[in-house]
């Protein structure tokens, strides 16, 4: 039987990963330090939340090993066995990077060197989470020029396209190192790995707020009948991308003879929307109506980004498949049935 390791298991992404691959007949082992520093940000009700996903696991009988991933010794026992590694563990917020920059490049930085090491001395295939926050920021200047229309620069983004454009974080910084450390190791070491270029991911068991998660933040702000901040312009527009397509990405890459490279992984054109297009879906499948503040922009936030996963789609025979109201959907049911998880949202 084959075995994957999912990092973050119990995260958002990570417990997608890990239903997928169990559903496949994979034994499934989820690693997770089960922090809830980030939840505590959203002042959601962080006890349920933090065990949310854990019991989810439990119930469908995948392991989680409460450790953390900056333990290499640990990662490499959990890793003995495995034919794959998700590498879904981050801290992924750009304004947690700008306001603590070390702990940004110790859990990023520290931690996908510590999962390709494991991986090295196991003989297992890696997938490491990027971003595609890293083809900067370059494009907002236009669009702030601009922002009273829906703007679309260009067509959308590939892998060659110029990255690290704009204004940089320290998000930029870490995200980068792990990319160049997954290739180094590749390159280096015949390490299977890959670096998947997400875009912004939505779906059900995603407790998104202001830091992290804006599509699930904007749904659970507006069936808690709580005001909504948008920064800088609800023009900006994304391709986002449903949980169940992104966990299956990494099934094709590996199905797909585990090619190492760079990979973007977003919905495309299908699944183009603006802030405001979300809003009005999010209140037409609620019977809501929200509470709207326009706030300053932020720094290093991404106006505009669409994929080209073409190369994904060419290499391992991955696409998405779920459209923006369809999925958006699916999480505003979860919050109905969940809402107790929120009722100590702020105000």
């Amino acid at each position: 039987m084959n075995k994957i390791l999912v990092t973050g298991g119990c995260g958002f992404l990570g417990s997608h990963v890990c239903e997928y691959f169990k559903e496949k007949g994979w034994d499934v082992v989820s690693y997770d330090n089960l922090t809830k520093f980030e939840y505590k940000r959203t002042e959601y009700n962080v006890e349920k939340i933090r065990d949310y996903n854990l019991k989810f696991l439990e119930g469908i009988g995948v392991l989680t090993i409460v450790d953390d991933i900056r333990n290499l010794e640990q990662l490499v026992k959990v890793a003995n066995g495995c034919n794959l590694i998700a590498h879904c563990a981050a801290q992924p917020a750009m304004t947690i990077a700008l306001e603590d920059p070390l702990l940004d490049e110790d859990i990023n930085i520290r931690g996908i060197l510590n999962v390709l090491e494991a991986a090295r001395q196991v003989g297992a295939a890696v997938v490491n989470c990027s971003t595609i926050h890293l083809y900067g920021n370059g494009l907002n200047y236009e669009l702030m020029e601009k922002e009273t229309k829906f703007v679309r620069p260009k067509g959308p983004i590939g892998e060659k396209e110029e990255i690290l454009t704009g204004s940089l974080t320290p998000l930029h910084a870490s995200k980068m190192a792990t990319e160049l450390y997954t290739r180094t190791y590749a390159e280096s070491y015949g390490v299977k790995a890959a670096s998947f270029r997400l875009t912004g991911i939505y779906g059900p068991r995603q407790f998104g707020g202001e830091d992290h998660g804006w599509v699930a933040n904007f749904a659970i702000r507006t069936l808690m009948d709580l005001p909504i901040k948008v920064f800088g312009t609800d023009k900006q527009v994304r391709d986002i991308l449903y949980v169940k397509d992104a966990a299956r990405a990494f099934y094709c890459w590996y199905k797909g003879g585990c090619k190492s490279g760079i990979y973007n992984i977003g919905g495309g054109g299908r699944t183009e929307i603006s802030i405001r297009e979300c809003l009005n879906t999010l209140s037409e499948l609620t019977g809501k109506k929200q509470d709207i503040k326009i706030e300053p922009a932020r720094k290093g936030d991404l106006w505009w980004f669409i994929s080209d996963y073409s190369k994904a789609s060419g290499t391992f025979d991955w696409r998405p498949l779920v459209r923006p109201k369809e999925g958006l959907e699916q999480l505003v049911n979860y919050i109905k049935e969940n809402k107790e998880l929120f009722k100590c949202s702020i105000v």
